[in-house]
């Protein structure tokens, strides 16, 4: 059982999963908004919210720690110039998820998640 446990393993080994998390974060920060699965929109959001907060400042230092989880350029250079500091002065809460479909294929419930 995974009482009080911290994460979605998301059926992932976590190197997997890591690059999965960056590469949904990466897409949305390019387009603004994604269509995923439930489960993953709710690791993502909490994945953006914490990158969102730290890139906030906007100073070197905020560049070099949101770079390390993305490892993307203008991903980075996006987040931390035009859409973190839209949320300055917010405390969390950057993101929203709305569901939208049943996927055909396998049944599983969709959903869009973008920014605020």
């Amino acid at each position: 059982m995974r009482h009080k446990h911290g994460y979605r393993k998301l059926s992932r080994t976590s190197s997997h999963r890591k690059a999965l998390l960056a590469n949904l974060a990466i897409c949305m920060i390019e387009r603004e908004k994604i269509e995923t699965t439930v489960p993953k929109a709710k690791e993502l959001k909490r994945y953006m919210e914490k990158l969102i907060t730290k890139a906030a400042s906007g100073d070197l230092n905020s560049h070099r720690l949101v770079f390390a989880s993305l490892q993307s350029k203008t991903a980075t250079n996006k987040l931390v110039t035009e859409i973190a500091p839209k949320y300055a002065e917010r405390n969390g809460g950057y993101t929203s998820i709305v569901r939208t479909r049943i996927r055909r294929g396998d049944a599983t419930q969709m959903a869009y998640i973008s920014f605020v």
